[in-house]
């Protein structure tokens, strides 16, 4: 199988004389059919130069630039357009006409074919719409839609007609996390359905798991994403570090803004999903306090943002057929650990069965084991109980609030509040039980997670 995009000792330039600056240095790298490759690193490292290179929108000044089996350099103008017409682009700006309908901005991307009549480029068109969502929508203008939906239109104009390359520059950049997800989701299933090399730039930590193959570019050198994190891991760790060591990282979560703590833990989460894709962490001695240090952080920020007068994440072990707390406080605010059977509690009730509880009054639930308020003397009032998934989908911890501040119980703003902490959480606390138990298979094994264990969709 030959690669479709073949980059060989790229060089490239701006400027001239005194003011020439290389951008690029001696880029070689291979992207095959139906192959997703991410590009990522540092803004003015040469991601979109070395995209519209490929793309055949910039001339290719020294080395070897082959596209479809046609090398760049030199290419004639025709050929470059012929390229051109076999690669689907989509940018960051959607770059639709608003006061055009859906349908006709994707026939835009058919171009002047004329192998197609205007009614086959319409029906082509309205079934593209449909395959990204937005088959009701073929109407309707851009003006009318959300963010997510407009960039959906620009996915079914740029692979409307089937092109053998997709180049995506930061296609999520301007979307929120969902919507993100939601585009980045598409694009992988409709690519790999159509057989298309993706080559996507982009610097969005959460969309790293779409990747068959993640490259970055620092300072222009193209390096494996094993070689590249180390740099930009460093700078979010290496300051938590300084604060755990002194011990204040509780204090410095805590007092951060709810909405500080969310992007806090959206770039943490992927700085952990960085740790959990590329490396061992050889030296994980030095981490793991660090590790324990921001969980612990992390849970009593949620406990505080969400008003709970307690918060334990436990892990599942269906081997021992227990429950085994990771965060836990008791009054006085420390770490304490609990071990409790699986079959037993609210906790253990999701554990089995992977939904979430909101139980008001637990002492009127089936489930609810009143020993533990008996033993210690706590009386537990009410009861927000979520269970938390790894990246595979497969239940492996539960996350637990207990007793509302104030008279009220548990909400629906608290149980979306709590829904989207533990899908922000998973990451960062998959990335802890591997340290712990210095292994590299899949979390649920070292938990004890089997084939017989709830496999859950993230709510």
């Amino acid at each position: 199988m030959e690669p479709l995009i073949a980059a060989r000792n790229v060089n490239h330039y701006y400027g001239e004389g005194a003011l020439r600056k290389q951008v690029l240095s001696d880029i070689s790298v291979e992207i095959m059919p139906g192959e997703i490759v991410l590009l990522t690193g540092p803004s003015g490292s040469g991601k979109t130069t070395f995209l519209t290179l490929a793309g055949a929108l910039r001339s290719v000044q020294e080395g070897s630039m082959t596209v479809l089996g046609e090398e760049l350099n030199g290419a004639g103008h025709s050929t470059l357009v012929r390229i051109r017409e076999e690669i689907g682009f989509i940018f960051q700006a959607h770059n639709l006409i608003e006061s055009s309908s859906a349908v006709q901005n994707v026939e835009m991307g058919l171009g002047l074919k004329k192998s197609i009549s205007r009614a086959e480029a319409t029906k082509l068109s309205i079934e593209m719409l449909g395959a990204v969502g937005l088959g009701d929508r073929a109407l309707s203008s851009p003006a009318r839609m959300s963010g997510g939906q407009k960039q959906r239109v620009a996915i079914a104009r740029a692979l409307v007609r089937n092109p053998r390359i997709i180049l995506a520059d930061e296609p999520t950049a301007s979307l929120d996390r969902a919507s993100g997800r939601e585009v980045v989701d598409l694009l992988k299933g409709l690519a790999h359905r159509q057989g298309c090399a993706t080559l996507l730039v982009t610097h969005d930590h959460r969309i790293l798991d779409i990747a068959d193959r993640i490259l970055t570019l620092e300072d222009g050198k193209m390096k494996s994403f094993a070689q590249g994190i180390t740099a930009s891991t460093s700078y979010l760790l290496g300051a938590m570090a300084k604060i755990n060591q002194r011990g204040d990282l509780v204090k410095h979560v805590a007092g951060m803004s709810n909405k500080q703590f969310i992007e806090m833990l959206e770039q943490m989460t992927g700085e952990f999903e960085q740790f959990l894709r590329a490396t061992d962490l050889g030296n994980r001695e030095a981490v793991e306090g660090l590790f324990e240090g921001v969980l612990f952080a992390v849970g009593q920020k949620v406990r505080l943002m969400l008003h709970a007068d307690r918060c334990t994440i436990f892990l599942v072990d269906r081997e021992r057929g227990e429950l085994r707390s990771r965060v836990a406080t008791s009054d006085g605010g420390e770490p304490v650990r609990i071990t409790i059977p699986i079959n037993t509690g609210i906790a253990g009730l999701v554990a089995r069965t992977g939904e979430i509880a909101n139980v008001p009054d637990p002492y009127q639930h089936p489930d609810f084991n009143r020993d533990v308020d008996r033993r210690t003397g706590y009386h537990t009032r009410n009861i927000l109980c979520m269970p938390i998934v790894d990246r595979g989908k497969r239940l492996f911890a539960v996350a637990q609030l207990i007793n509302k501040i104030g008279d009220s119980a548990f909400g629906p703003d608290d149980e979306k509040a709590f829904r989207d902490f533990a899908e922000l959480f998973s990451v960062v606390l998959e990335s802890c039980v591997r340290i712990q138990n210095r292994e590299t298979q899949p979390v649920y094994g070292n938990v004890g997670e089997t084939a017989s264990g709830p496999s859950v969709r993230p709510n």
